[in-house]
């Protein structure tokens, strides 16, 4: 096999790699959880979050930065047990480490599995917020469990366009490696002094 039939050969499994739906789902692969935009409201019951900036960022899903304050703000939680569905659920957002709330929502039960905490003027200023959910049950003790995010720090580069940026520099070196003899002759004592 020649050099350009092996290339042609990377080139198209890195493609497949990059365009491939099942590696960018929430979550990852199956038997692994690296979502890193849920959290536990009780030991194995989960709430997957996601945050959007629909005026500015129409397209975009953010977790824990938002790139602007004062901007229209949607926070979405979504259940991702059956149970809260029955559970009183109550829902603030707090500045700190001031703890001076911006946004509140009564307990409800909400029998969809999704809330949407609707914050037309976003946050007030840039810095660090605290999302609390409380349980409320019927009887019983509340419950309350805190998510932070940041916001006001720009636009932020997602780890799709950050991992895309790395493929493409890693495939980058590698055809400088393949077509450059003082580059490869550079590359190949660095890895015999690390084997060394």
């Amino acid at each position: 096999m020649n050099t350009s039939q092996l290339f042609k050969k990377i080139l198209l499994t890195v493609l497949a790699v990059l365009f491939s739906a099942s590696v960018w789902a929430h979550g990852g692969a199956k038997g692994t959880d690296t979502d890193q935009c849920k959290f536990e409201l009780e030991p194995d019951h989960w709430l997957h979050y996601t945050a959007y900036q629909p005026t500015a960022f129409p397209a975009q899903e953010f977790c824990a930065n938002l790139p602007s304050e004062k901007e229209a703000t949607i926070l979405v939680f979504d259940y991702q047990d059956e149970r809260y569905k029955n559970h009183s659920v109550e829902f603030e957002v707090t500045k700190e480490p001031e703890g001076t709330r911006v946004f509140f929502l009564e307990k409800a039960k909400h029998k969809k599995g999704t809330v949407e905490l609707k914050m037309p003027n976003g946050v007030p200023e840039p810095g660090k917020y605290l999302i609390h959910i409380t349980l409320v049950p019927d009887q019983g003790e509340r419950k309350d469990v805190h998510m932070s995010f940041k916001a006001g720090g720009g636009p932020a580069m997602s780890n799709y366009t950050l991992i895309m940026y790395l493929l493409l520099g890693l495939g980058g070196l590698y055809v400088l490696y393949l077509y450059s003899a003082p580059f490869r002759k550079i590359v190949d004592q660095v890895i015999g002094k690390v084997k060394d």
